[in-house]
């Protein structure tokens, strides 16, 4: 976990409700869950396996340890779970290399997070060294925290990488707002105890109490996020 905010600083963000923004990384502010999805696909093909499509919505959103432990055993594939963790991660970091896409929204989100001061971390089960080349895409000015999968004992679905987000910059977890694409990272966010945004990438995911669905970040601004988290503790 990574802090370029002191805690003390960022407490006061102009509204009565929303303390703070999380917002997962992967399919969500970068065009990447197809780039894990071909990392799997080739990797699987130097093992001599083929990935039945079907298996993708399985094993968005990881984590690692689930998503590479379901096909290494839905393919038979001789390696173990660390040998297929590094071979992914290689080959991931080989496509962002040359560049990551942001998702459309995402650059104007983070900027009118930015303008009104409300501290946003970001929240990801993939691992520090994946997050930090990511990071030179998005920017690492705009997040006073950034939380990797490899920094916490339990990863999403479980809801510690939220938790440490809300202790890391001093909100209240039922004060802040998450923004995700995925079943896993919707789990891990709801269990926290946050409202949820969900912009599906992959698999699609249903409206629920406390969570509110859309269809791209062009739907999200500062008013709806505090409108999400006020609405939450009026009912």
């Amino acid at each position: 976990m990574t802090s370029t905010v002191p805690a003390s600083l960022i407490r006061a963000n102009g509204s009565p409700a929303l303390q703070a923004v999380f917002l997962d990384m992967d399919g969500t502010l970068v065009d990447t869950e197809g780039f894990w999805w071909d990392a799997e696909v080739e990797v699987f093909a130097d093992l001599g396996h083929r990935l039945d499509e079907a298996w993708r919505e399985i094993v968005v959103g990881g984590p690692m340890t689930r998503s590479a432990g379901y096909l290494i055993e839905a393919t038979g594939a001789d390696i173990t779970l660390d040998e297929l963790s590094v071979l992914l991660n290689e080959r991931f970091e080989r496509r962002i290399d040359r560049g990551v896409p942001l998702m459309p929204g995402a650059e104007r989100l983070l900027a009118e997070l930015a303008r009104h001061d409300i501290p946003t971390a970001l929240v990801s089960a993939s691992h520090r060294r994946i997050i930090d080349k990511v990071l030179a895409s998005l920017g690492r000015d705009r997040f006073a925290l950034t939380v990797a999968g490899d920094e916490v004992a339990r990863t999403k679905p479980h809801p510690e990488p939220y938790l440490t987000a809300a202790r890391g910059v001093g909100a209240d977890p039922l004060r802040c707002a998450v923004v995700e694409d995925t079943a896993t990272g919707v789990a891990a966010a709801e269990a926290a105890g946050c409202r949820v945004v969900v912009v599906p990438s992959v698999a699609s995911i249903l409206p629920s109490p406390g969570r509110v669905v859309v269809g791209s970040l062009e739907e999200v601004d500062v008013p709806f996020l505090r409108t999400l988290v006020a609405g939450a503790h009026r009912n």
